[in-house]
């Protein structure tokens, strides 16, 4: 089978898997809309939404470059190397996690209407951000070790399932609404899941051998592209949810709630281009070694031949089907269907452009991402101070379009420029060969 083939089938796996979990997901917030209201929803999504924010930022970076770490020195058989950026990155979560307890709850009197709605449940979101983060660490580190069932399984199938379970108990237990409760019993349940994944990733560690020497430079070097890779990842993986929060004090409750559902469904159709470039990173590393340029071109240019069609696939599905699906939450949900489809036709363009920032990493460039990162966020800012107040949701919608596509053309100039490395699948099209 050809290294397309093997890729798309296994990320056609991890993607049905992932289809399975988010079910129970949508079944939740589904539940909580119908019995508790859609601003409970609201606050729901909310809280998700600034705890993958603070899962994010409390590795400092490591987590963001893990699968790039842990590929590399997995190639080489480095395990003294990869045994100390995993027992940092661990280390940075924990000390962080702290500081984002005692320290975060002033900062959310400065987040405005947000703020407002998180203030009250901050201890939560604080504790399943922790979680987050752990699972956020252990998963790119085993996907980097070629491990990514084990990586992804976690989070993909039980965390959705506890989440279901949180919310059943809160429902039968309590005669009111109580999502202080129901986010206790997720928090808690959520971290012993993720701390559990950690011996998975002890196990697939000390696998790796330890024959290299140790280069005191190392931790530099870790440093360098973690700092501008947490940038990067924020504004690209979670790029939705800081628009949730931007789009506090400019929607309604309810029209947040149809466009944070709205935002979960692109998330899901995302993770699916995003597990084609995990999954090709460690066999990226393995042309960079040996160096076979043709071979690194290909494995590049076949990964987003897959991402693209992916993307162009997922389009088309929440285009036929996404109404359908939102009505699930409610009728006025269906408002939502035309402004979801408009954000995964965002996934269509970033898909076909290429994975920039990680060959811009790859090439030793790992900064070279930010300018273009700066514009889509600021693009994407400016759109919804524009297009929010007169137009809504669509307005919301169009603008975080507009900023997907500034964002991902100005990283494959980018890279074009600086890698001299055509990473967009126009690229890959150019190299194959014309049938006579």
């Amino acid at each position: 089978m050809s290294i397309a083939g093997k890729l798309a089938s296994k990320s056609v796996l991890i993607f049905g898997l992932r289809i399975f979990g988010a079910g129970f997901i949508f079944l939740v917030q589904a539940a909580i809309s119908r019995v508790w209201g859609a601003e409970s929803l609201g606050d729901f999504l909310l809280v998700i939404a600034a705890a993958n924010l603070i899962g994010v930022a409390l590795p400092l970076g490591f987590q963001t470059v893990a699968t790039y770490f842990a590929a590399e020195y997995g190639s080489r058989g480095e395990g003294n190397h990869l045994r100390r950026f995993v027992r940092r990155s661990y280390v940075y979560l924990a000390v962080m996690g702290v500081v984002a307890l005692v320290l975060g709850w002033p900062l959310t009197h400065l987040m405005g209407e947000a703020g407002e709605h998180l203030r009250p449940l901050w201890l939560q979101t604080v504790v399943i951000g922790v979680a987050t983060g752990l699972t956020y660490v252990s998963t790119t580190i085993l996907v980097g070790l070629k491990q990514p069932m084990t990586g992804y399984l976690p989070d993909m199938l039980f965390r959705p399932g506890l989440t279901l379970l949180a919310f059943g108990l809160v429902a039968v237990l309590s005669t009111a609404p109580d999502m202080a409760r129901m986010l206790w019993v997720l928090a808690v349940a959520l971290l012993v899941l993720f701390a559990w994944q950690c011996l998975s990733v002890r196990k697939a560690v000390l696998a790796v051998p330890t024959q290299d020497a140790w280069r005191a430079k190392e931790p530099r070097r870790w440093w360098r592209f973690a700092a501008p890779w947490v940038l990067v990842t924020l504004a690209s993986d979670y790029f939705f949810d800081i628009n949730l929060i931007l789009l506090a004090g400019l929607l309604g409750r309810e029209d947040l709630a149809i466009f944070g559902v709205s935002t979960r469904i692109f998330a899901l159709a995302a993770f699916g281009v995003v597990a084609v470039y995990a999954l090709t990173l460690p066999n990226m590393f393995d042309a960079e070694r040996d160096p076979d340029q043709q071979a690194f071109a290909k494995r590049v240019g076949e990964a987003n031949l897959v991402a693209t069609g992916l993307a162009v696939l997922l389009f088309l599905g929440v285009l036929i089907f996404g109404r359908y699906v939102l009505m699930i939450f409610g009728e006025d949900f269906a408002d939502g269907a035309l402004p979801v489809a408009i954000l995964c036709l965002g996934l269509v363009v970033r898909a076909a452009f290429g994975p920039a920032s990680l060959v811009l990493s790859m090439h030793d460039r790992p900064w070279a991402s930010l300018p273009a990162v700066g514009l889509g966020v600021m693009a994407l800012v400016i759109g919804n101070w524009t297009l929010v107040p007169p137009y809504g949701l669509m307005g919301a919608a169009v603008s975080a379009f507009i900023a997907v596509s500034i964002w991902s053309v100005t990283l494959w100039l980018t890279a074009l420029h600086r890698a001299k490395v055509d990473v967009s699948i126009f690229g890959l099209l150019r190299r194959r060969p014309v049938a006579a």
